[in-house]
């Protein structure tokens, strides 16, 4: 039987976080627990993958970070996404369309 192989297509990362904290703030690990849920455990975000790009998109200014308890009485950073961030989540979805219908034009080429 074929492994599935879960590595998240480069850039997508972003996209699914920025659409994750467009519903609501969360941590880290909430973050990585939507993503694994919401995709019927298809792709699961390492740590190692996950916290660098939180750290690139605060610098950009697309999310704010702020502690907070989590549901385990746990002091955890909560991410939040800003007004930037809302823009940059239409234009990722933008280049999401454009290519997800061009690698659907090749697979369909015969």
């Amino acid at each position: 039987m074929v492994k599935a192989k879960k590595d998240i297509l480069q850039g997508t990362l972003v996209l699914m976080v920025l659409r994750t904290l467009a519903q609501e703030p969360m941590h880290g690990y909430g973050i990585t627990l939507h993503i694994q849920t919401v995709s019927e455990n298809l792709l699961r975000v390492e740590e190692g993958s996950l916290y660098p790009a939180l750290h690139r998109m605060e610098q950009e200014g697309w999310i704010r970070a702020e502690w907070g308890t989590s549901e385990n009485n746990r002091r955890a950073r909560y991410y939040r996404l800003t007004a930037a961030g809302r823009k940059q989540l239409v234009e990722e979805e933008k280049n999401w369309q454009r290519l997800t219908y061009a690698v659907g034009r090749v697979l369909q080429f015969t």
